[in-house]
């Protein structure tokens, strides 16, 4: 569904410059440490879902919120508006001349992962993000990184592969969700929303996070 990838994060600078096996644990843990901010924290997103069963990838967009705790709130604009907010262990989604719809975030290891993938990074805690994902980090001389969670829980992991937020300097420009079947969504954050091409690619987007 095209609510299983959202979320914001605006991340802090941290000088990596090192290579993708030298990725220290403690300098990991310092990176998320700073990525804290307080609520209600919102930003821009644009968002292309690739599906195997598509021939062009769904794109939507409108603004990602963090509310505080483990409230977070998704909110489309186009092509459709659209609201999903993920609170107290439940989705509610409401969808422009239908009714709401609720259901638990059980039935969802997408949005149950990115919970707890989005409260541990916006909240500054590597300590959630680490009983949650094994982690892993690189960065270059140029001030860009990467940071890659895969899911510790098998359950979870049937379903998500991966998700790779990509950013430079003090900007998270991206996020990936490798989904298992071989789906993927990519979002756009903040000002790069605006660049969502009207067809996107893969090779596109990969392009403009790494900053082309």
């Amino acid at each position: 569904m095209t609510s299983g990838s959202k979320i914001s994060a605006v991340l802090c600078t941290l000088a990596l410059t090192c290579s993708a096996n030298a990725s220290a644990p403690d300098a990991t843990d310092a990176l998320i440490s700073q990525l804290g901010r307080p609520a209600p924290a919102r930003t821009a997103f644009a968002e292309a879902r690739f599906m195997q069963v598509l021939d062009r990838p769904l794109v939507v967009s409108g603004e990602l919120a963090w509310l505080g705790g483990d409230t977070l709130e998704r909110h489309v604009t186009k092509p459709h508006e659209e609201t999903a907010r993920i609170a107290d262990g439940k989705v509610t989604q409401q969808r422009e001349g239908k009714g709401e719809r609720s259901f638990s975030l059980e039935r969802a290891p997408q949005l149950k992962v990115l919970v707890d993938s989005f409260v541990a990074l916006l909240g500054g805690d590597p300590g959630r993000l680490r009983q949650a994902f094994a982690i892993a980090r690189r960065g270059d001389a140029t001030g860009a990184w990467t940071l890659t969670l895969t899911p510790r829980d098998l359950e979870v992991a049937r379903t998500v592969a991966t998700i790779r937020i990509d950013g430079k300097g003090d900007e998270a420009r991206c996020m990936w969700m490798q989904e298992s079947d071989g789906d993927v969504a990519v979002d756009l954050l903040g000002g790069l929303a605006d660049k969502m091409p009207a067809e996107p690619t893969r090779e596109a987007l990969a392009a403009l996070c790494k900053g082309a």
